[in-house]
């Protein structure tokens, strides 16, 4: 099967193309600035240059018409007939209570989605919109939902609950859902496999560390905990997003700054993280520069994120009574071994000891804990897409 693979945000499109019997990526791309002026196709043919394109995208459904049109293209399309494309995978961030697995996409399904857009406003109408240019564009095409939220609704009460009245959960929904998912999900059966016992034999940690970051449990196959909450704004100190804190600091800062609780939570959601710790960047890349020529906030904010990691992880080993292995994922989980080494100085209670040289690696499935240290710990790339791939040609 050929299955395409799109994320929709509210302003983008990724995609891509991949075999399922072989697992290659056939074609992938990024529609950016949709709806906006200066909108764009880069589109990358299996292993070939990348193609930059400025087109006008009006909306959604005009920027899957341009995948499709690239995808088809004589000189550096995959296919040679839209007809190739046997099943549509769709990344949809929030999936409330109501999914707790991926589903083919029906009627019913999209009004489940429409109602937990109040959890996810700038993210599930984008998906939405995604599928309806599918569904425009690809009539009878069958169309699979995968879930961010759905790997988590494994958590036990005692995890998801807040300690707020038990009335604001049964009327809205005020939970912890966790995000990351399929990252998650990914990462953790790929560290069972590595194992050879499989995932439901063993205690795994999953620190998914990019600009947006979470850490779950994941105890014998079934996440137990995860550090996002209602929303992404919960857990580790983000690119931008300022993670956990004493909820009073919102009206404090909206009383002191004359400003609304919505501003409040646009700065912590947009300005703060290592971005607003640093005065830099919120990227890991230039803070790490920083620290290196001795840029002494730029190392207090390293520290800062590094220690809340392992604050999880300790908590995560606690909640799971041990672990057998931690993974590190996604970009800075796989590439910043400056982090992943200030994370790993504080597991020597668990008997970890770091590999410096392999700690070393970019990008790289390796084991960078000694050979002699009593947990594992990884690095594991995530790939969402051929996960999300591989939901879709298991229920198509």
């Amino acid at each position: 099967m050929k299955v395409l693979v799109i994320n929709c945000g509210s302003s983008s499109l990724k995609y891509q193309l991949i075999d399922s019997e072989t697992e290659q990526v056939l074609a992938k791309g990024l529609c950016e600035r949709i709806g906006i002026e200066g909108s764009c196709i880069v589109h990358t043919p299996g292993d070939g240059d990348k193609i930059k394109k400025e087109v006008p995208m009006a909306d959604h459904t005009a920027a899957v018409s341009h995948v499709i049109a690239a995808l088809t293209d004589k000189e550096h399309g995959v296919i040679s007939d839209l007809k190739e494309i046997d099943a549509v995978g769709h990344r949809i961030v929030h999936g409330g209570e109501k999914f707790a697995s991926s589903v083919v996409i029906d009627d019913k399904v999209m009004e489940a989605i429409e109602e937990c857009n109040e959890l996810a406003p700038l993210h599930n109408p984008a998906n939405l919109i995604g599928i309806r240019s599918c569904q425009e564009l690809m009539p009878g095409v069958p169309m699979v939902g995968v879930f961010d939220t759905a790997f988590h609704q494994t958590m036990p009460a005692r995890a998801y609950l807040y300690g707020i009245p038990y009335e604001y959960y049964e009327k809205y929904k005020v939970r912890r859902y966790g995000f990351h998912g399929t990252s998650h999900d990914f990462v953790s059966k790929r560290a069972g496999e590595i194992e050879g016992k499989g995932r439901d034999n063993m205690k795994i940690i999953v620190c998914h560390l990019g600009n947006g970051a979470s850490v779950s449990a994941v105890d014998h196959g079934k996440c137990i905990d995860t550090s996002m909450g209602l929303t992404p704004l919960e857990g580790l100190i983000m690119g931008t997003r300022s993670g956990d804190m004493d909820p009073a600091i919102v009206n404090y800062i909206a009383e002191k700054e004359n400003i609304s609780a919505a501003e409040v939570t646009n700065i912590l959601n947009k300005k703060s993280g290592v971005l607003g710790l640093s005065g830099i960047s919120s990227d890991f890349r230039d803070l790490s520069e920083e620290a290196e020529k001795g840029n002494e906030r730029a190392k207090i904010t390293l520290e800062t994120y590094a220690y809340r990691v392992a604050k999880y992880i300790g908590s995560y080993t606690a909640a799971m009574g041990g672990v057998d292995m931690i993974c590190f994922t996604a970009g800075i989980g796989e590439n910043n071994a400056y982090v992943r080494k200030l994370v790993m100085g504080y597991l020597g209670f668990l008997g970890v000891s770091i590999d410096e040289e392999n700690n070393k690696m970019r990008g790289e499935e390796v084991l960078i804990s000694t050979t002699d240290s009593s947990v594992k710990v990884m690095v594991i790339p995530t790939n969402e897409e051929l996960a999300i791939a591989r939901e879709t040609v298991r229920l198509v």
